[in-house]
């Protein structure tokens, strides 16, 4: 998976005030945390913001997070939490946290099913149980769906988590071995 570029500022202020001063400017408030590193409040800007979740979608999402323009630093973060607003759907506030690009970490991946199943054919009903799975991966190994080919399943099969190949470099951790689709 690719690394998004996105760009932020710092912020000195926090509370419920400043967020909505932040929100009035068309910036959505956000926090950059990871191990053993102290948290950087940052504001995000919200058209840019937008563009990206419309192009790439929410789930599984890397970022090249330019802080503070050219002079500043530069984190590679994944999009752990997004809190938006009930009714307007603005976004209220983005958690990242920053990652090391070398070790593994856990994300949510969309399962997406291709073809068409001799079972449905035949007047049978797809249900897909699972619409998402974590995986255990290295960021640039991250998969963006998990495709599952179901034009030979017929009426009263099952797709199966051990029935996925993912191969080598990415993991789908169960403990039992769980329906995805029937």
């Amino acid at each position: 998976m690719e690394l998004i570029e996105l760009s932020a500022k710092t912020r000195e202020t926090s509370g419920k005030g400043a967020a909505r001063k932040l929100r009035q400017k068309n910036e959505i408030p956000a926090i950059v945390y990871g191990a053993k590193k102290d948290p950087v409040m940052l504001s995000i800007n919200t058209v840019e913001f937008v563009k990206i979740i419309r192009k790439h979608g929410t789930m599984g999402l890397f970022f090249n997070l330019n802080i503070d323009g050219d002079s500043g630093k530069k984190k590679s973060v994944m999009l752990k939490d997004m809190q938006m607003d009930t009714f307007s759907l603005n976004y209220l506030h983005l958690d990242l946290h920053e990652i090391d690009m070398d070790e593994t970490v856990t994300i949510s991946v969309s399962v997406e099913t291709i073809g068409e199943s001799i079972g449905v054919k035949e007047g049978g009903l797809l249900q897909i149980i699972r619409r998402e799975l974590d995986v255990v991966c290295k960021p640039s190994d991250a998969p963006e769906t998990i495709q599952i080919d179901i034009t030979d399943l017929d009426v009263g099969d099952a797709v199966h988590v051990e029935d996925i190949d993912m191969g080598e470099n990415v993991e789908i951790p169960h403990e039992v071995n769980f329906t995805i689709i029937t």
